[in-house]
């Protein structure tokens, strides 16, 4: 009545103590086990399972900590029969009582909404993008297997006893000093900046440190700029504060502080590597926005977009290392060229900004994993993220070269934004070539690539034929099979085109 199937730990991610416990928990709530019969004895489940008896007896003993099992004396152990109907009780309490809810209103929140943010135009990537043999797609990483390890040693040091006074408490609204005292003396200095503990606030990732910020600084009446083609999410953040957005434009140097700044409240900008063009903002570029906010009274909000990934040329101080009005907000990530998925992030600001942004931030979540402040506090200590960024810019310069080779050899009539270092390229497609057409037919190959439009302020009026080539996902041995496959897909698109337009 067990049939528990027990996986190799490797692949299936847990341990056999895991598997057990699962497969038993299973048993006993879907009422597999009479409750007034013995479990197997832990030897012969043991037997049974081929696993060691400690193993059978550590499961049983946490079960019973847990209330699933009781022990009862030269028996052995049996479900805990009160527990388990306790259980079963809440669950008939819950379906009967959806049998007296009344019907949906298919109205409701057609009255209620008065905003939509599933309406915004954003990028939008397969969840199996893993199953594709050439991703050439943004924001997501190779694996790497050193950093992982670490990651796990820090995590595991950070979850023990000595440390466990600076996550096991609410923090309330506070950070943990040992990360910022890592982020002001290992990641400022590299960008130019200095800080004090006072000026920094914690967020979960980069992209939350733009929801404070937008929720803060933006709402209905500003205007805030934004580059243009910039970053979605950005741009979708200010304008989902009730913001007029206003489009400014981007050339070989970054975002241009043309007239169209004028009367703009707030900026937004990318000056490391441009989203999604990669280019990266000339010095005299920045001393004018930098005097510009100044003079013009308007906040620059700073998202430093992979400052570490420079590989022609040394890195840029950032917008802020220039700025002693207090006009400018830094905003970095600490997991973005690590672990996307991890969300840690933080901003730099005048105190008093801060101070107001740390309020904001404890009526949402009060503050990020305390667990996972100290790991990344204990993992930045032992060089380990130093020695991740290293490894991680060796390896996208290499694919760097090569995918600049690539395109130009295999793909001689598209252009691309010629930069100094990122992970994608901005891609433009010869005249009346539809990127999403191309990306229907690469798809059909094992080819991802990101249409380019959305990146615009104006779906209607922006150009169809950009595409963004990220390469920091995909094998560096994929890439010329895969620009190989793009250029067959753009070959077919393009015939497809001719052909209709001669019947035409």
């Amino acid at each position: 009545m067990l049939n528990i199937t027990l996986d190799d730990p490797a692949s299936s991610g847990q341990t056999l103590q895991q598997q057990l416990h699962q497969g038993l928990v299973d048993a006993i709530l879907e009422g597999r086990l009479p409750m007034h019969e013995p479990l197997p004895s832990t030897r012969d489940l043991a037997t049974s399972l081929k696993v060691s008896r400690n193993t059978v007896m550590l499961v049983y003993q946490r079960l019973m900590d847990d209330g699933y099992l009781t022990a009862v004396w030269r028996r052995g152990h049996f479900v805990n029969e009160q527990y388990i109907r306790q259980q079963l009780r809440l669950r008939v309490d819950t379906r009967t009582a959806s049998l007296f809810s009344p019907e949906r209103d298919p109205k409701l929140w057609e009255r209620h909404l008065g905003f939509r943010p599933s309406a915004a135009r954003n990028i939008v990537k397969p969840g199996n993008w893993r199953d594709f043999p050439y991703p050439f797609i943004y924001g997501q990483v190779a694996v790497d297997k050193t950093t992982i390890s670490r990651w796990r040693d820090s995590m595991r040091l950070a979850g023990s006893l000595a440390h466990s006074a600076s996550w096991v408490g609410d923090q309330v609204d506070m950070d943990d000093p040992k990360l910022l005292e890592q982020i002001i003396t290992r990641i400022l200095p590299h960008r130019g900046l200095r800080a004090h503990p006072e000026q920094m606030l914690i967020t979960i990732g980069a992209q939350n440190a733009l929801f404070l910020v937008g929720q803060l600084l933006a709402g209905k009446g500003r205007r805030v700029g934004v580059e243009n083609p910039g970053y979605v999410d950005a741009r979708n953040i200010f304008a989902a504060s009730g913001a007029d957005i206003v489009p400014l434009p981007i050339d070989s140097e970054g975002v241009v502080p043309s007239s169209a700044m004028n009367g703009c409240d707030m900026v937004y900008v990318t000056p490391s590597h441009q989203c999604p063009t990669s280019v990266t903002m000339s010095l005299d570029r920045r001393l004018q926005l930098v005097e510009r906010s100044r003079r013009e009274d308007f906040i620059l909000v700073e998202d430093d977009y992979e400052h570490e990934l420079n590989y022609l040329g040394n890195q840029r101080a950032a917008l802020k290392s220039y700025d002693n009005s207090g006009h400018i907000i830094y905003i970095g990530s600490l997991t973005k060229l690590m672990f996307p998925g991890l969300r840690v992030g933080y901003i730099v600001a005048d105190s008093e900004l801060i101070t107001e942004l740390r309020a904001l931030r404890r009526l949402s979540y009060r503050h990020p994993s305390g667990q996972d402040q100290r790991a990344m506090a204990l993992f930045m200590g032992e060089g380990h993220l130093d020695a991740h960024l290293r490894r991680t810019r060796d390896r996208l310069a290499d694919k760097w070269q090569i995918m600049q080779s690539e395109l130009a050899s295999q793909l001689p009539d598209i252009h691309f934004t010629p930069t100094a270092g990122g992970s994608a390229f901005w891609v433009t497609l010869p005249k009346g070539i539809d990127a999403w057409a191309v990306h229907r037919e690469a798809a059909r190959r094992g080819v991802l690539i990101e249409p380019g439009d959305v990146h615009y302020v104006d779906g209607a009026t922006a150009p169809r034929n950009h595409m963004r080539l990220g390469f920091a996902a995909i094998d560096r041995g994929q890439i010329a099979a895969g620009i190989s496959q793009l250029r067959d897909a753009i070959m077919t698109v393009t015939a497809e085109k001719d052909k209709g337009t001669a019947t035409q």
